[in-house]
């Protein structure tokens, strides 16, 4: 991965910068992937979902394992990184079990409750500082969330709440990652997908339907997708805090409207118009915040 490598050569302001980039990358890839998991569970199950997106995932991963094995050997804090897995797991398949039964945005509505998450227990937590005017920021986009969205009776739904649970555990999940940063990127990669591969492999068993040769393009391309989003959100960890870089997670509700337009053919309200564009000026400030100010408040470790 020598562009993710080269990334750890600049300063600490650079870093930061590139951290918020690859986290903006990262979601627009999570959320075309989300939109193919969403089509795929139309007709097949979350276990099979997870299943079949892991092996594609994992194959296209497995040159980078064997050449890089010796890296799985001794990790920093065991224990803490099969939590991380576990946590990994069950955001995903809380996530496509959501969108089961809740449309494509609802679901991201909820997991865009994350980053208030994170800001609160990065500072709790990792000692991140996070001021007034940041926390201003996200609460605004919060608030363009809602607008956009507007809650329904549905929120206090079984499947509401599976979508908020997973939001939860996404939180944590980015938390714990920013904490193991000197893990190598294919170990935090390839471990994910090995959890979620074996919880689909059991689910899965249960209930099975033949793939079409189509469906099985879609399958492998959601799993070429989950690898690429996931060395640019992990790389993203590690070169900047979390509560810098979590907030862009805001931009999933773009995406959203986009792809739930172009797939599913739901047309945006002019409520989720505004919203959006709430959420976008609120992301596009700290980002400003960050290249005017090159915050200097922790000092960032190099990547693995």
């Amino acid at each position: 991965m020598p562009l993710f490598k080269n990334l750890s050569a600049y300063d600490d302001r650079s870093a930061r910068l590139a951290g918020i980039g690859l986290m903006v990358l990262s979601i627009f890839m999570f959320s075309f992937g989300d939109a193919m998991g969403k089509f795929l569970v139309g007709t097949y199950s979350v276990g099979q979902l997870l299943f079949l997106r892991a092996c594609a995932a994992l194959l296209l991963l497995a040159p980078l394992i064997w050449r890089q094995r010796h890296d799985f050997v001794r990790l920093e804090r065991p224990w803490l990184q099969l939590f991380r897995v576990v946590l990994s797991t069950l955001e995903v398949a809380a996530f496509f079990l959501a969108t089961v039964y809740l449309p494509l945005a609802d679901v991201i509505t909820y997991y865009l409750a994350g980053p208030i998450f994170v800001t609160a227990m990065s500072a709790i937590f990792l000692g991140e500082k996070v001021g007034w005017r940041r926390w201003t920021a996200i609460l605004i986009g919060f608030c363009g969330v809602l607008i956009a969205l507007r809650p329904s009776a549905q929120t206090v739904s079984l499947p509401a709440l599976i979508a908020l649970g997973g939001s939860l555990s996404f939180a944590t999940l980015m938390l714990i990652t920013r904490s193991l940063r000197k893990t190598p990127d294919i170990v935090m990669a390839s471990s994910q997908f090995v959890g979620t591969f074996s919880l689909g492999a059991v689910l899965s068993a249960f209930h099975w339907v033949p793939p079409t040769p189509s469906s099985l393009v879609i399958f492998a391309l959601a799993g070429c997708v989950s690898v690429t989003a996931l060395f640019c959100v992990n790389r993203s960890l590690k070169l900047a805090p979390a509560s810098v870089v979590v907030p862009y997670q805001y931009s999933m509700i773009v995406w959203a409207v986009i792809f739930g337009f172009v797939v599913f053919g739901d047309v945006p309200s002019m409520a989720t118009l505004i919203g959006a564009a709430i959420i976008i000026g609120a992301g596009f400030y700290i980002y400003l915040r960050e290249r005017d100010l090159g915050r200097a408040s922790e000092e960032i470790n190099p990547p693995a």
